[in-house]
C-alpha cells in the first residue's frame, strides 16, 4: 500500500477484520502516516465507515499517551456530548500489523490545518464567527466534563510539571541535535518561576486547535468532531485555552521582525511559510472580518465554564514554549533518522513569539 504503509500486510489485515466484524472489510486508503498510520476502512462500496490507527515510531515517546490509554479515553468520551470517534475495536495481537492498533467509526468533515484558510464556502464573516463560536464552545464543554471518569486513563500535570517535563525532553532533543537553545530554556525558567500556585483541574485534550477539529456543512459550518486525543491529560484548563488563543490573531496584533531568522536560515524553504504565518497568524481566518477577538472568546469561555480567566499572557507564553519543545522533538526525530530537518526556523520563531508575549509586546 502506498503512503508509507508498505509494511502493512493488507490481505492479513482484511482477513482479521472480516473475522472480527463478520463481514468483508476493505482497506481503501491512507489518511496519515506521520505520528500514527491511519487507514480508511470500508464495509461497502468504497465508502469509508471506520478508521484504523496504529502508532509509528515517533508515537513511542513520553510526549504521547500509550495507545490503550487513548482508546480507553475514547470509550469514556463516548458517553458524553463531545463529538468524537466511537471506539469499535482494540487489537492487542501485534502479529497482525506489527503493533497494537484500534478501530473507530469514521467522522465526516474537514480540518483547518496550520496556516490555512477556511474551506472556500466558509470564507465569509458569518461563517468565521460560527467556526469560532463552535470551537470555543466545544473547548468549554471538554473542560466542563467530570474528571472522575478519566482519572484512570490520564496523567495529572500542573502547568509547572508540564514545563518541567518539556524541559527534560528538550534536554534529550538537544543532546541529539546539538542545538543549545538558551533563549527557549530561559522562557522555561520564567514559566516555572511564574507558574500559578493553584489552578483548576479539567480534562485537557492536549492539542486543541482548528487542525484537530472537523467541520461539515455547506453554508453553515458544523463542528462534527474533535480528533487526535493522544496527548490528553488532567490539568489546568487555562493552559489549553492559552494554546488555543496562541493561534488566534487579533487585527491589532503587531508583526515582529523576521530579520534575525532570515539571517540565520537564508536558504530555508520554511521562511516563506513563516512570513505568511507572521503576517496572518497560525490560523489566518482568525484575523479576518467576522472572527471574534481573543477577548470576546475568553468572555464566552468564562460564561460557559464559570471559570475566571486571568493572566492570559502567561498561558499563551506557556503554549508557545510547549509548542517549541514539540518542534525540537520533531527535529531530533529527523536527525535520528538521518534526514534533513526544517524545524529549526519554527523552534526559533516560537521562541521569539514566547518572548514577545511574556514581555507584553503582544496584546494580552
Amino acid at each position: 500500500m502506498a503512503g508509507g504503509s508498505g509494511d502493512v500486510d493488507v490481505d492479513a489485515l482484511e482477513a482479521y477484520l472480516a473475522d472480527v466484524f463478520g463481514r468483508e472489510v476493505t482497506c481503501i486508503g491512507v489518511l496519515s502516516d506521520k505520528l500514527n498510520l491511519i487507514l480508511e476502512l470500508s464495509a461497502s462500496e468504497g465508502e469509508p465507515t471506520h478508521v484504523l490507527r496504529r502508532p509509528l515510531k515517533l508515537r513511542h515517546t513520553d510526549l504521547f499517551n500509550p495507545l490503550d490509554a487513548e482508546y480507553r479515553l475514547l470509550e469514556r468520551l463516548d458517553g458524553t456530548e463531545i463529538p468524537t470517534q466511537t471506539p469499535v475495536l482494540f487489537c492487542e495481537d501485534t502479529s497482525v500489523l506489527g503493533e497494537q492498533f484500534f478501530v473507530t467509526t469514521y467522522l465526516d468533515g474537514e480540518p483547518i490545518p496550520l496556516g490555512t484558510d477556511l474551506p472556500e464556502r466558509f470564507r465569509n464573516p458569518r461563517a468565521r464567527e460560527e467556526v469560532a463560536r463552535q470551537l470555543i464552545d466545544t473547548l468549554a464543554e471538554i473542560h466542563s466534563l467530570d474528571t472522575a471518569s478519566f482519572e484512570d486513563v490520564c496523567d495529572r500535570q500542573s502547568p509547572r510539571e508540564q514545563v518541567a517535563r518539556a524541559t527534560e525532553r528538550l534536554d534529550e532533543a538537544t543532546s541529539v541535535t546539538g542545538r543549545d537553545l538558551p533563549r527557549l530554556r530561559a522562557i522555561g525558567r520564567w514559566l516555572r518561576d511564574n507558574a500559578p500556585s493553584t489552578s483548576q483541574t479539567a480534562l485537557v485534550h492536549g492539542d486543541y486547535r482548528p487542525g484537530n477539529a472537523l467541520f461539515t456543512g455547506e453554508e453553515r459550518p458544523e463542528l462534527s468532531g474533535v480528533i487526535d486525543w493522544e496527548t490528553a491529560m488532567l490539568g489546568d484548563p487555562l493552559t489549553e485555552l492559552g494554546y488555543f488563543l496562541l493561534r488566534w490573531r487579533d487585527e491589532s496584533d503587531p508583526t515582529p521582525s523576521l530579520d534575525e531568522l532570515e539571517a540565520r536560515y537564508p536558504e530555508s524553504e520554511e521562511l516563506d511559510h513563516l512570513r505568511e504565518v507572521n503576517e496572518n497568524g497560525l490560523s489566518p481566518f482568525t484575523a479576518r472580518p467576522g472572527s471574534p477577538t481573543r477577548r470576546a472568546l475568553v468572555g464566552r469561555y468564562e460564561n460557559a465554564t464559570g471559570l475566571s480567566v486571568e493572566n492570559v499572557s502567561y498561558y499563551r507564553t506557556h503554549a508557545a514554549f510547549m509548542l517549541a519543545t514539540v518542534w525540537s522533538d520533531l527535529e531530533r526525530h529527523d536527525v535520528e533518522r538521518g534526514v534533513e530537518s526544517n524545524h529549526g526556523p519554527w523552534i526559533d520563531y516560537l521562541t521569539m513569539v514566547a518572548e514577545h508575549v511574556a514581555d507584553g509586546e503582544f496584546p494580552r
